[in-house]
């Protein structure tokens, strides 16, 4: 999943999952070389690496993320996701970790955009959108012309303690469909999703990609038949019979 932001943008359609285009998936809160091998071998298009989170799963060391991104073959994608917001801190954690996209789990300063844009520009930006109610919708909007993606999650970034990401909460799937008809920039969907939801939220929203974490985990480890079964569950609202 490189985010081909011209490849929705020039192509006959602005989303992912129309007859003949596959939705892509990312598979998030990888957290050894162990995980992302399979999670590669089963056919993710994108791996995800939390760094220092406030709150929830999967933040792994940054040394740990650089090596797992250094193994990450051609074709798929190496994020990392990141809470730092400050430019400074957002593009020293992309230029540590070494991955092909980074994942602002929180606002920031549209400078920001343009630190990483001049510091680091091979590293794709994905904006994620937490979708609290109909205010994301003019959010995204807005981000849009200054991110190669938006990603839409559940998270609750004023709480006390900030939840950005990793909930196992689905949101509002009526506003992610209309963010994703207002943007023509790739909209990944996340929040929620496992092998049983996939499918219908791949048919109301038809995002680009879609994003999930605790959906393909057992006992907090990728589960590899759990990641089988979502993979064959895009499949076939992709139009197809499997991954």
């Amino acid at each position: 999943m490189g985010v081909e932001t011209d490849e929705v943008r020039d192509g006959a359609t602005a989303c992912a999952s129309v007859s003949g285009v596959r939705t892509r998936v990312k598979v998030c809160c990888i957290k050894s070389l162990d995980e992302a091998r399979t999670a590669v071998r089963l056919g993710a298009d994108a791996v995800g690496l939390v760094g220092e989170m406030p709150s929830g799963p999967g933040p792994i060391p940054d040394a740990l993320i650089a090596e797992i991104a250094a193994t990450i073959p051609p074709g798929v994608a190496s994020f990392l996701l990141t809470s730092r917001t400050s430019p400074a801190d957002v593009v020293d954690h992309v230029s540590t970790c070494g991955t092909s996209v980074v994942q602002l789990v929180s606002p920031v300063p549209l400078e920001a955009y343009a630190a990483i844009r001049e510091t680091c520009p091979s590293v794709r930006i994905v904006q994620v959108v937490h979708v609290e109610d109909e205010s994301s919708i003019a959010t995204a909007a807005r981000l849009a012309a200054h991110v190669d993606a938006v990603l839409l999650d559940s998270g609750r970034p004023n709480d006390t303690v900030p939840q950005l990401g990793g909930t196992g909460r689905t949101h509002d799937w009526t506003l992610s469909r209309d963010i994703v008809r207002r943007l023509d920039i790739p909209v990944l969907l996340a929040g929620g999703l496992d092998s049983t939801n996939v499918g219908d939220a791949i048919t109301r929203v038809r995002p680009f990609g879609v994003d999930l974490c605790s959906g393909v985990r057992t006992g907090g480890a990728l589960d590899p038949a759990k990641l089988e079964a979502f993979m064959t569950a895009v499949g076939r609202a992709d139009g197809g019979a499997g991954p």
